[in-house]
């Protein structure tokens, strides 16, 4: 693993240069895509990867969540073997895994899941560090992708899930969040994270944020504006595109209804640079919604131990003996 995380750190340091809106400077981009589970990462990705394959880039989309669900939509709501089920059911065979027995393919786009394990039995980050470990014995640094885009939960902080942050695995990070306090409390405990890597000499940075089921009341758009990142989309919440997720149908394609969006980010997704995040004070990520929303003016009372034992409590003599000079 040595060997692989200072050939991930070199990588990583040749990131794009910041500007220009040309072709980036490495043939690769890596880049992680963080968010809320449940903000809608997956429809996301699905219909981004799309639609660059359909613009002639090559493109690996990995799902990095236990859930398994980031290629559902791209294969119609159809599942993929996971590599961690799939390295497991091998080996108990005797048998090495095959990039055919987890890798897939639909309209030029390439699709794996890494997967985790079912509640109670493991830890879902280090089956993430374990299926990074089998995509290295893969060839995964001599594959020839333009983008490798990699979908991660940003709730659940144990370090596998920041692992292309703090090992450099990625060149930059985008987050997906909405119009509301949970999802963007996670998009700043990633600009956080990224923040304090950077400190220690890390190089990734936040490329932008995907504002999903914007529903126009800006408190998104007002966190990057605090942050320091770009809105790279805002995905507006239309009952078309509802309707269609939930029925696992692509609608980032070329001519069609949404196809323009998803063209755009596409070209936002390229030319935007890792920057360096400015993460937002609890107060003021509060102070970006209305108080009735948050509860910004509840004030804490602190609880008795009356309180506690739902009735009056005695004052109890202490039964400690303390012997003259012992202190």
């Amino acid at each position: 693993m040595a060997s692989l995380h200072a050939r991930l750190r070199a990588e990583a340091a040749e990131a794009p240069a910041p500007d220009t809106g040309g072709e980036a400077s490495r043939a690769t981009q890596v880049i992680a895509i963080y968010g809320k589970g449940g903000i809608g990462k997956s429809f996301t990705l699905a219909n981004l990867s799309y639609m660059l394959a359909q613009q002639g880039k090559r493109v690996l989309l990995i799902g990095c969540d236990p859930k398994s669900d980031t290629t559902s939509l791209l294969f119609g709501g159809r599942s993929c073997p996971t590599i961690i089920e799939t390295s497991s059911r091998k080996k108990a065979a005797g048998e090495a895994v095959q990039i055919g027995d987890v890798c897939f393919k639909r309209d030029g786009v390439f699709a794996m899941e890494l997967g985790g394990p079912e509640v109670g039995r493991g830890c879902g980050g280090r089956g993430i560090i374990h299926g990074f470990e089998l995509l290295e014995k893969l060839g995964f640094h001599d594959w020839g992708f333009d983008y490798v885009l990699l979908d991660f939960l940003g709730d659940v902080v144990c370090g596998g899930f920041g692992l292309p942050i703090a090992r450099d695995m990625c060149q930059k990070v985008i987050v997906v969040g909405s119009n509301d306090l949970q999802s963007l409390y996670v998009a700043n405990n990633v600009c956080s994270a990224v923040e304090y890597f950077r400190r220690l000499g890390g190089n990734v940075g936040v490329a932008g944020m995907v504002v999903n089921k914007d529903d126009g009341t800006g408190e998104a758009h007002a966190f990057a504006a605090a942050a320091g990142i770009p809105v790279l989309a805002a995905i507006p919440a239309d009952e078309d595109i509802r309707r269609k997720s939930a029925s696992y149908e692509i609608i980032g394609k070329p001519g069609g209804r949404w196809g323009p969006l998803f063209e755009a980010l596409g070209s936002s997704v390229a030319e935007a640079p890792p920057l360096r995040p400015t993460p937002l004070a609890q107060e003021a990520l509060l102070g970006l919604f209305s108080g009735d929303a948050v509860g910004r003016d509840v004030v804490l009372q602190p609880a008795t131990m009356e309180d506690m034992c739902a009735a009056a409590t005695l004052a109890r003599p202490s039964l400690e003996v303390v012997y003259e000079g012992s202190v």
